[in-house]
């Protein structure tokens, strides 16, 4: 994990030598790794909220999303799963942004007004922005709720959703 030139949090992709990880990898399909992905912690009321708010401003449906017990998280591109502390944002280029950083580049993905607030936002030292992520995902439970299982997605929304 690194910073880069605007002081976020990132992750570069990782390659790996085990043949076994790289197959499984491969199962997923080279085609959903490549879109812009939110990994989220399926089981978080606030998180399943993100969600939704994203699913109904996204409307190039340029937005994927994966929940972080999934299947697919397990073979992100840096190599760790087992995070779910926090939303990840998985660009094409193969980046990884966490905290407040996804959430900015969500809404700058987002468009519109959305854009302009994610600029905003951005503003804010990332010190200060990560301190303010950090307080709410300590609660997150506890204040807007845990899920027994992941949220499953309707039937419309099936394929903007990776395993």
């Amino acid at each position: 994990m690194k910073r880069d030139v605007l002081g976020n949090w990132s992750m570069k992709s990782a390659t790996t030598s085990n043949s076994s990880e790289n197959a499984n990898a491969a199962a997923i399909g080279g085609a959903d790794r490549p879109t812009n992905v939110v990994y989220f912690d399926g089981v978080c009321g606030l998180c399943n909220r993100f969600v939704d708010f994203v699913l109904s401003r996204d409307r190039r449906g340029s937005i994927r999303f994966a929940p972080l017990q999934g299947e697919t998280a397990k073979f992100r591109p840096n190599g760790e799963a087992a995070n779910i502390s926090t939303v990840v944002w998985s660009d094409a280029s193969g980046h990884e942004f966490l905290r407040s950083a996804a959430a900015v580049r969500v809404l700058w993905q987002l468009g519109g007004v959305w854009w302009l607030i994610g600029w905003l936002l951005w503003l804010i030292p990332l010190p200060l922005r990560d301190l303010g992520y950090r307080v709410i995902a300590v609660n997150r439970y506890r204040l807007f709720g845990k899920k027994e299982t992941c949220r499953l997605p309707t039937p419309a929304e099936r394929a903007r959703f990776l395993p």
